[in-house]
């Protein structure tokens, strides 16, 4: 009696652990759509802590580029979705090279938005083109 209720305790505690462990959230970012993309920058990859907003201000201001051109072209090729980041670098190193870090990230909330209101059409520009 006492190694069933042994048994059954046992398997009972390592049950929900095994549920768990099935939800725990994939770190894999492979993409089943242009799976070629360029790589960011080395100093992107490389930026230290402190300077990650510099970071996602040129990661913000790729997408709203990459909308940009995808809603102005009616295209949504991969060279068109996932260009070469140097329009994106050339961007945040004429406008933003010596700004303050409140300054990026005022411009990376600008950037979002702009980014976020040219996203449903293309959206819509992609699923037609199956590249969503």
């Amino acid at each position: 009696m006492r190694t069933t209720l042994l048994v059954i305790s046992i398997a009972a505690a390592a049950f929900p652990a095994a549920a768990e462990r099935d939800l725990v959230p994939s770190l894999d970012s492979a993409s089943y759509v242009c799976v070629e993309r360029p790589a960011e920058p080395e100093w992107m990859r490389n930026i230290a802590v402190r300077e990650a907003y510099k970071r996602v201000l040129v990661q913000d201001i790729y997408r709203a580029q990459n909308l940009e051109r995808i809603v102005e072209t009616g295209s949504c090729s991969c060279d068109t979705r996932f260009p070469a980041w140097e329009a994106a670098e050339m961007e945040f190193r004429e406008r933003f090279d010596s700004a303050e870090r409140w300054e990026m990230l005022e411009a990376s909330d600008t950037y979002n938005r702009r980014a976020n209101a040219l996203r449903p059409d293309a959206i819509a520009i992609c699923n037609a083109e199956g590249n969503w």
